[in-house]
């Protein structure tokens, strides 16, 4: 990789970490070829990115952004995981790790806020927001269903 090639992977890595709300870092060694490509595809359904990154030109990308304190968890094969949604990340690096343990999450962060394991799999629980748009728009169905049930019957009633 020439100097050029560097400085864009560079630029393109900080611009990733400035539009992106939450950064899932894990260690990928071990997977194939074929399962880190599922991986990718796993997580780009769910919403988000994927990318097997560089240690030393991702430290230097976090320089300036509101990741900066992930700097430490770049070592050995490192993948990230990132997303504008901080749940979709989550859920499917988390989905993934429970399937295949070659895939060991080490850490993340949701903005300035550094994330242990513990909440990274704690933020994978929490429904997503297709799925509490479809709860709230349930809720606001209901009553009105029920409204409608209630005359019905109480209109069959009176037919009776």
């Amino acid at each position: 990789m020439n100097r050029d090639e560097k400085k864009q992977l560079l630029d393109d890595l900080h611009g990733l970490f400035d539009a992106s709300e939450v950064i899932v870092v894990s260690h990928y060694k071990g997977l194939t070829v074929a399962e880190v490509s599922e991986l990718r595809d796993t997580i780009r359904k769910a919403g988000a990115g994927f990318r097997v990154t560089k240690n030393r030109i991702t430290k230097l990308a976090l320089k300036g952004t509101k990741f900066e304190g992930l700097a430490d968890l770049f070592k050995g094969p490192t993948a990230i995981a990132f997303a504008k949604d901080p749940v979709s990340a989550c859920k499917a690096c988390v989905a993934f790790a429970k399937d295949n343990e070659k895939l060991i999450i080490v850490g993340g962060s949701m903005g300035a806020t550094a994330l242990t394991i513990d909440e990274i799999k704690r933020l994978a629980t929490i429904p997503s927001m297709d799925e509490l748009r479809a709860k709230i728009i349930g809720l606001l169905q209901a009553p009105a269903a029920q409204l409608a049930r209630v005359t019905k019957a109480y209109s069959e009633k009176e037919a009776a």
